[in-house]
């Protein structure tokens, strides 16, 4: 067994063997010695088997797919998986080999588990080295979590879902294009390419290169996609890995990527975004998206209490075949209330002007989004019930030709992230003009998502209030990860007969505030020549 080590581009062990036999040809086994080399070698992790005569006549297995049995004291067989997309055309491979020893047979053994354990599995696909060692995002993300997550995103029809978002995607392409000059001759790393569409929008607009790095199966899709427009594959590159596992052979001046979840930050991958900036972005690069807001505000809604809490009523049966599920309502009841409602709705269902957190995806450290506390002060426009908080977020694309928000706004024409809600199940009273305060504040889990512990008070109204202290308190506890995808279209607004005697807030009404932005109004669409202004 020897071993040798050239730079960082290059790790190698092999081992002498008796023999090996392809158990996929016609030929039998020589007797003759073959060498068995694991070696690592351009983002690809192998074992190459070889005549110790011919260094270059021989076949490979891949190790991402490979496993090894042992058929006798020193015999085993190594089976590797087909890497054709197209399952019916997709074959596996393998090998029985012959040891000289028992010793050796452990040692190649005990190789074999080592590489598929520490050296992180290449791919095929052109100039991507994967890194050795065990990255934040494999330390931080249930494994369980991870591999439904790429799952997921490895199947055409999520990805067509994304695509068929015309705010999102037209949205993305208007940024590229309209501002060709950060393009134009730059190094492009797309984070998260998915199906690969934003790394041909950044070819499209001239770039010099794009790597585009997509973890799940769907850069298999990607590749295919992208040969198949000839006159922009030459300037692409995929890459199958992490983004915080690759290597890269150059910086980046400019990173594009769509990491936006539910509320902006759920499935963690801005993340990985930020990791991106740090490990491939030139100093002063740019990165499309550049900045993200979660708006929030209170809202009345009724019908949506009602339906939530209406839920929880199959366990009040008190002869359920026999069984009394009573019991168990108070759980059903909380459990209903711990799911953000995901839909979309009118936003005259607000009931004061919203708020905005700011992150910078330019200076925001990843810790950073381990956990956002948001403070909550708003001012009541009407007397009504509050029954929980409203969010939305929207992205900014600081060109230097033109500046491109992408909102998901009540009002505004509607993407598949909708808007969230978080129901209270005590809502709490308000009058015109009187203040609510409160805490959004999340916690970041390892199911790739977020917990939201949400608390809003009523404080006094009226003479004597500043000496005044809390009349209401309401808090819940909800899991981002399991929301309530309502995702009915915003209806006519009835007024509840209390409501009567106040106009409720309307859209034009809404103005963002903010204390490091311009106010913007981001129920109106931005004009396709300019956008607001940081």
């Amino acid at each position: 067994m020897t071993e040798a080590s050239v730079g960082q581009k290059q790790k190698q062990l092999e081992f002498a063997l008796a023999s090996v036999c392809d158990l996929t040809a016609a030929s039998v086994s020589s007797s003759v010695p073959v060498i068995a080399r694991f070696i690592a070698d351009g983002g690809v992790a192998e074992l190459r088997f070889y005549r110790e005569s011919d260094s270059v006549d021989g076949f490979n297995v891949d190790l991402r797919t490979a496993q090894l049995f042992k058929l006798g004291p020193l015999q085993s067989v190594c089976i590797s998986e087909g890497s054709d997309t197209n399952k019916e055309n997709s074959y596996s491979s393998g090998v029985t080999i012959q040891f000289k020893n028992a010793e050796e047979s452990r040692d190649f053994h005990s190789a074999f588990e080592q590489w598929k354990n520490e050296v992180v599995q290449g791919t095929r696909l052109p100039n991507g080295e994967i890194s050795a060692s065990r990255s934040k995002f494999d330390d931080k993300i249930e494994p369980s979590s991870a591999k439904m997550y790429f799952h997921y995103y490895g199947q055409l029809l999520h990805q067509q879902n994304m695509l068929q978002d015309y705010v999102r995607t037209g949205t993305y392409y208007a940024a590229v294009i309209e501002n060709r000059g950060d393009f134009t001759g730059r190094v492009v790393v797309d984070v998260g390419a998915g199906s690969g569409i934003l790394s041909l929008f950044a070819a499209q607009a001239g770039a010099k290169h794009v790597y585009a790095v997509e973890a799940s199966e769907m850069a298999e899709y990607a590749h295919k996609l992208i040969s198949g427009n000839p006159a922009l594959a030459e300037r692409i590159t995929v890459i199958k890995g992490k983004i915080e596992e690759v290597e890269l052979p150059e910086k980046a001046d400019i990173l594009i990527s769509e990491p936006l979840g539910t509320l902006l930050v759920n499935e963690r991958m801005l993340e990985s975004y930020v990791i991106a900036r740090d490990r491939f972005l030139v100093p002063n690069g740019k990165m499309f998206p550049t900045l993200g807001r979660i708006h929030m505000a209170p809202f009345t809604d009724e019908y949506l209490f009602v339906e939530v809490a209406n839920k929880a009523l199959f366990w009040q049966q008190q002869n359920y075949y026999g069984v009394d599920l009573t019991p168990l309502y108070g759980s059903a009841f909380q459990g209903y209330f711990s799911q953000p409602v995901v839909d979309a709705f009118d936003p005259r269902l607000l009931v004061s002007p919203p708020i905005c957190h700011v992150l910078d995806f330019t200076e925001i450290k990843e810790e950073d989004l381990y956990e956002i506390d948001i403070p909550l002060k708003f001012i009541a426009a009407v007397g009504t019930r509050v029954h929980g908080l409203a969010c939305w977020f929207d992205v900014l694309f600081n060109g230097s030709t033109v500046q491109r928000w992408l909102t998901t706004a009540p009002g505004t024409p509607t993407t598949h992230w909708y808007q969230i809600r978080c129901v209270l199940s005590q809502p709490i009273y308000v009058m015109a003009g009187q203040e609510i305060s409160g805490r959004l504040h999340m916690i970041a889990h390892n199911a790739q998502s977020y917990t939201i512990h949400l608390t809003l008070s009523a404080k006094m109204w009226g003479p004597g209030a500043e000496q005044g202290g809390i009349l209401q308190t309401s808090s819940c506890k909800l899991d981002l990860k399991e929301p309530y995808y309502r995702m009915s279209q915003p209806q006519p607004y009835t007024l509840a007969q209390d409501q009567q005697s106040h106009q409720l807030i309307q859209a034009q009404d809404i103005q963002i505030q903010g204390d490091d932005l311009d106010e913007v109004d981001l129920l109106r669409q931005p004009s396709q020549s300019s956008g607001p202004q940081i």
